[in-house]
């Protein structure tokens, strides 16, 4: 389990990719999975269409946004996981600050950036310009619905998964679409018999038909 000195945990520490924010016109924060890179997760704008977009990839302190299963009990995974949280938000509050709406702010994150990305946009449902999460459910032992506050407004939302999955009940995955579509969000889930712990094409070409050619 990594160890840190203090409770922030993670760093500013990201890798940017496209024009810069105001002259994009749309941002897409891509959170990678445990023992993944802010690099590796970058790949990924190569096949989702974002061509034009302001792409950012924060790293992780250790390679992890929290040391536990995002099933433990939250307390578990504290501090990591609240400073994660506070970084997701303070890259938002940059994107605003150079001139981005909401509206214009995607997300996409992979297994425990999958997870990391749900449970944030939960906690700031709003008119996001939309989420693709690959592998990944609301953090917690179980869903704590008194956390998540807001509207989405028809944010939409992509969920993909694999049935089984080493890492992700899929319980949980239906779990997070029933609560984020009764919190206002288009939600669309797949689960894909045997797929395994990976990004499929067919996710990438659902994602990119959903959510990023609109």
């Amino acid at each position: 389990m990594p160890i840190f000195g203090n409770q922030d945990v993670h760093k500013k520490e990201v890798i940017a990719r496209g024009p810069e924010p105001a002259a994009a016109g749309k941002a897409i924060i891509l959170l990678h999975g445990r023992g993944a890179s802010a690099r590796d997760i970058l790949t990924l704008g190569n096949y989702l269409d974002v061509e034009g977009y302001t792409l950012w990839a924060p790293e992780a302190t250790n390679h992890t946004w929290y040391p536990y299963s995002f099933l433990a009990l939250p307390e578990q995974n504290e501090p990591w996981l609240t400073s994660a949280l506070d970084l997701i938000a303070e890259l938002v509050g940059d994107l605003n600050a150079a001139g981005l709406e909401s509206n214009q702010i995607y997300f996409a994150g992979f297994s425990q950036g999958a997870c990391l990305t749900l449970e944030f946009v939960a906690r700031n449902a709003r008119h996001w310009g939309g989420i693709a999460a690959f592998t990944g459910g609301l953090i917690g032992d179980r869903i704590y619905q008194e956390r998540y506050k807001g509207h989405f407004a028809s944010t939409p939302i992509y969920i993909g998964t694999s049935d089984p999955d080493p890492h992700v009940p899929v319980s949980r995955v239906y779990e997070t679409a029933h609560l984020l579509r009764k919190m206002g969000a288009d939600v669309t889930q797949e689960i894909f018999p045997g797929l395994g712990h990976t990004i499929s094409d067919k996710e990438i070409e659902r994602a990119n038909t959903l959510i990023f050619r609109t």
